[in-house]
C-alpha cells in the first residue's frame, strides 16, 4: 500500500478522534472532506469532486462509500476496508445508497456528525443526504471537529513539512535564475514547478501565484503570461509540497531599478513580520498575529494597502485551496498551540501608485520562537 504513516500514527489520530466524538455524544461521523480522509486512512485520491462518504464510527469502524473509479485507489492509498460502490446511472441518487450502506451497519436512529463545510459536498448532495436520512437518524453539524485535530502536527507530519520547507527554497532560488529583465512568466514557473517535482513534491491544492506590471498587484492566479519589463514587479506565491504538506513562500521581485515606495513598503514588510513572529507562540491566538500586523502596517501609513488577513494554517490539503483553519484576521479567539504550521503573509498593495510588495514564510509553531521553514533571505529582492 502507498501509505506514508505508520499504522501506529494512523491509530493514535483515529483514537483522538473517537475521543472528540465522544465529547459530543455523537454515535459516528460522516465525512466529506478530503483532507479529513486523508488524515485518518491515508486515502489520496481527488474523486472527492463527485460524491462520497467516510464513516467513522463510536466504536472505531470505518466504511468508505465512492464511485467505482476510485476502489483500487481507496484499496491501494488507504486502511479503508470496508469499501462500497455507489452505481453512476442515469439518475443515481449516492445519498440513497449512502442510507442503504449506514443501515447495513446498524445505525438506524443513531446520532451522526456531518462535516458540511467541505468542497466535497455539494449543496444539491447535501440537500439530498439530508432528505435520504430524515427520519433515519439525526444529524448535528460537526464542522471542524477533524479541522482541529489536523492543525497540531505529529512528528511525522513535521518531517514531511520540513522537507516542503526545503523544496520551497528550492523553487524560489530556481525561479530567481529566470527572470530578469525581457523574462517571460511560463519559463519562471516551469523552472519553481519543475523544482519541486525533481525533488520528489507533489501538486500543490492551488496554483502557483504569479504576476507582474500591474498584475503583480493580484492575490490570485489568472491564465496569460507576459514578458518583463526592463523596469517591473513581479509578485510570486507558491509552496513546496511534499506528500500534500505545503510550505509557502511569498515574493515581490523587483526588476530594474526600485522605486522609493518598493523600498518603504519593503520596510513596513519586514517590521510588521517580525512583529507577527513574536506572538506567533502559544499564549496567544489567531486575532493576536492579526493585530501585530496590522499595527505596524497601519504605524508606516499602509492602512489602505494591507488586507484584512495575514496568513492561515498548512497541511496536507487537496484543491482547491492549500489554505486551511484557523486564519490570522481579527479577533480569531482559535489558541495557537505547539505543532501548528502556520504561513505569515504580509502583502501591501497601492492601487493608486500601482505598487506591489509582499513577504511571506511559513513556520513551525514551537513552545519558544518559532521555527522558520525557510532559509531564504528577507531582503528586498532586485533583478
Amino acid at each position: 500500500m502507498a501509505l506514508h504513516f505508520s499504522s501506529e500514527e494512523f491509530a493514535e489520530r483515529k483514537q483522538r478522534a473517537l475521543a472528540s466524538l465522544a465529547a459530543r455524544g455523537l454515535d459516528g461521523l460522516l465525512i466529506f472532506q478530503q483532507e479529513s480522509m486523508c488524515y485518518l486512512t491515508g486515502y489520496d485520491s481527488f474523486g472527492f469532486c463527485f460524491f462520497q462518504c467516510l464513516y467513522l464510527g463510536a466504536d472505531g469502524r470505518l466504511a468508505l462509500i465512492t464511485r467505482s473509479a476510485d476502489l483500487r485507489q481507496a484499496e491501494h492509498t488507504s486502511i479503508i476496508r470496508d469499501i462500497r460502490i455507489w452505481t453512476d446511472e442515469e439518475g443515481a441518487n449516492p445519498a440513497l445508497q449512502l442510507r442503504a450502506m449506514l443501515a447495513d451497519l446498524g445505525l438506524a436512529g443513531s446520532r451522526l456528525g456531518i462535516e458540511t463545510a467541505s468542497y466535497g459536498l455539494t449543496h444539491a448532495n447535501g440537500r439530498k443526504v439530508e432528505e435520504a436520512l430524515a427520519g433515519f437518524c439525526g444529524l448535528e453539524t460537526a464542522d471542524g471537529l477533524i479541522d482541529r485535530l489536523r492543525a497540531v502536527k505529529s512528528e511525522a507530519e513535521l518531517a514531511y513539512v520540513r522537507r516542503a520547507g526545503a523544496l520551497a527554497d528550492e523553487a524560489l532560488a530556481a525561479g530567481l535564475a529566470e527572470i530578469g529583465p525581457g523574462a517571460d512568466e511560463g519559463p519562471i514557473l516551469a523552472a519553481m514547478q519543475g523544482a519541486i517535482f525533481a525533488g520528489g513534491g507533489d501538486y500543490p491544492a492551488n496554483e502557483f501565484i504569479i504576476g507582474s506590471g500591474r498584475d503583480a498587484l493580484l492575490c490570485r492566479y489568472h491564465s496569460g503570461r507576459r514578458r518583463l519589463a526592463e523596469v517591473d514587479q513581479l509578485t510570486l506565491e507558491f509552496a513546496g509540497v511534499f506528500r500534500h504538506y505545503h510550505a509557502a513562500l511569498m515574493r515581490t521581485v523587483v526588476i530594474g531599478r526600485p522605486r522609493g515606495e518598493h523600498e518603504r513598503m519593503h520596510e513596513a514588510c519586514v517590521e510588521a513580520l517580525a512583529a507577527c513572529e513574536a506572538v506567533l507562540r502559544p499564549g496567544h491566538m489567531a486575532g493576536d498575529v492579526f493585530a501585530a500586523h496590522a499595527r505596524v502596517m497601519d504605524a508606516h501609513g499602509m492602512a489602505e494597502a494591507r488586507l484584512n488577513a495575514c496568513g492561515y494554517s498548512l497541511g496536507a490539503k487537496f484543491t482547491p485551496s492549500w489554505m486551511d483553519p484557523p486564519m490570522f484576521y481579527r479577533g480569531n479567539a482559535e489558541p495557537l498551540l505547539p505543532g501548528m504550521v502556520m504561513f505569515l503573509h504580509m502583502i501591501l498593495m497601492d492601487s493608486r501608485t500601482e505598487t506591489a510588495m509582499t513577504l511571506g514564510r511559513t513556520y513551525i509553531v514551537t513552545t519558544g520562537a518559532p521555527e522558520p521553514l525557510s532559509r531564504a533571505p528577507l531582503d528586498l529582492l532586485r533583478r
